[in-house]
């Protein structure tokens, strides 16, 4: 058997913390979620103001980055060309998640909603840029 890498919890907070940062310097009222590679929650949170509705968007944009391996982003453009692919299940193409990879491998993904989807992926981004 081979070893395999995983995200820790520490891993999560660094994630999120870096998020809001980047959230807060912008002045972005968003939720920032972290799951692991099967898509379980393991950090979710709502910056003070963010609407209700973006935990689960967020969450939904992680799972479906995780899941695909791939920028949401990269599943958006995908739906242009094929428009029956927004109908699988379990996924949301819209920017603002991105896989959390290492050593080449997908270990998580990262979400991000409430703010304009491109400010959703580049808060997403400075939480990786933190790892």
């Amino acid at each position: 058997m081979r070893n395999k890498s995983c995200l820790s919890a520490a891993d999560a907070q660094k994630i999120v913390a870096a998020c809001k940062v980047e959230a807060e310097k912008n002045k972005w009222t968003v939720t920032i979620a972290v799951v692991d590679e099967g898509g379980y929650l393991l950090h979710l949170e709502r910056l003070d103001g963010a609407q209700g509705q973006s935990a689960p968007i967020a969450t939904l944009k992680a799972q479906t980055a995780a899941a695909a391996r791939t920028p949401t982003k990269t599943l958006e453009e995908v739906v242009k060309e094929r428009p029956a692919t927004a109908a699988f299940p379990g996924r949301l193409a819209v920017q603002g998640g991105l896989p959390i990879t290492y050593q080449g491998e997908c270990v998580g993904g990262v979400g991000v909603s409430g703010a304009k989807s491109h400010e959703d992926e580049q808060v997403a981004k400075a939480g990786l840029a933190a790892l």
